[in-house]
């Protein structure tokens, strides 16, 4: 039987919440290069291969909001999920500084490929759990590297992100994440609407309430941060669907 190139956590769980990770590891499989990009293990453990500690921190907030989770099971530099499938960047060539060697002199069949075999898996998983629950909301779980080379330092422990065509849940967050006394960016360190990607794809094109919660990767690196931040989250999540009367 083919290995899906997702992993799926509580699916029959009863929360309206659907927690993803778009970028939860660095595999690379077999299939491309013999499992290698081309690139050393040092940049493969990078930012720029996945998000680092998001995959463990999705796993723990769904399980404490009793929510089912959907995690990728290939690296963002192999294709990257959140992207539109005609979007340039689907592939990247060259990501912070690194050459990716494997994508640089990839042709149409072997994008074709990719999409088939894991872009395309990946999201009709999601549009299949999205569309599990008649009140579905959408929780995105990334994470972000405190600074990328040559670039100054990012001081923010969170970011929401949302796009200006769904304002329900994204600034609530904001007011509710810096009542908390956390440092957090509104639509920082980059913005939240991007054509194409999940959250448009599964959320903004059929009304579904959504946020995009970034966490800076070096607090959830070790299972204690990811439980901590999980904690965190889940004290907020449930109030915000409240508060924001959805």
């Amino acid at each position: 039987m083919t290995k899906q190139p997702f992993t799926i956590f509580g699916k029959d769980r009863p929360s309206r919440w659907l927690v993803t990770c778009d970028h939860a590891t660095n595999h690379v499989p077999d299939w491309i290069g013999g499992g290698s990009l081309g690139i050393a293990a040092e940049d493969m453990a990078r930012h720029i291969a996945y998000d680092v500690g998001a995959a463990g921190l999705a796993e723990a907030l769904a399980l404490k909001l009793d929510a089912p989770a959907l995690l990728s099971d290939f690296s963002r530099l192999v294709i990257d999920p959140n992207r539109g499938a005609d979007d340039p960047t689907l592939i990247m060539r060259i990501y912070d500084g690194t050459v990716i060697p494997a994508n640089r002199d990839i042709d149409e069949a072997g994008r074709a490929e990719r999409i088939a075999r894991l872009y395309r898996p990946y999201h009709d998983a999601y549009a299949a759990l999205a569309a599990a629950h008649p009140a579905r909301a959408i929780c995105a779980i990334h994470s972000f590297t405190p600074q990328l080379r040559g670039r100054p330092p990012r001081p923010w422990q969170v970011g929401v992100l949302y796009s200006h065509r769904d304002e329900r849940l994204g600034p609530e967050l904001v007011r509710i994440s810096r009542d908390q006394g956390w440092i957090t960016g509104d639509n920082e360190p980059y913005s939240g609407h991007l054509e194409g990607d999940s959250i448009d794809q599964h959320a903004l094109a059929h009304g579904r309430p959504n946020v995009l919660i970034e966490i800076r990767n070096d607090l959830i690196r070790d299972a204690a941060g990811q439980a901590l931040w999980a904690a965190k989250l889940a004290d907020v999540l449930p109030a915000l669907l409240e508060s924001a009367g959805i």
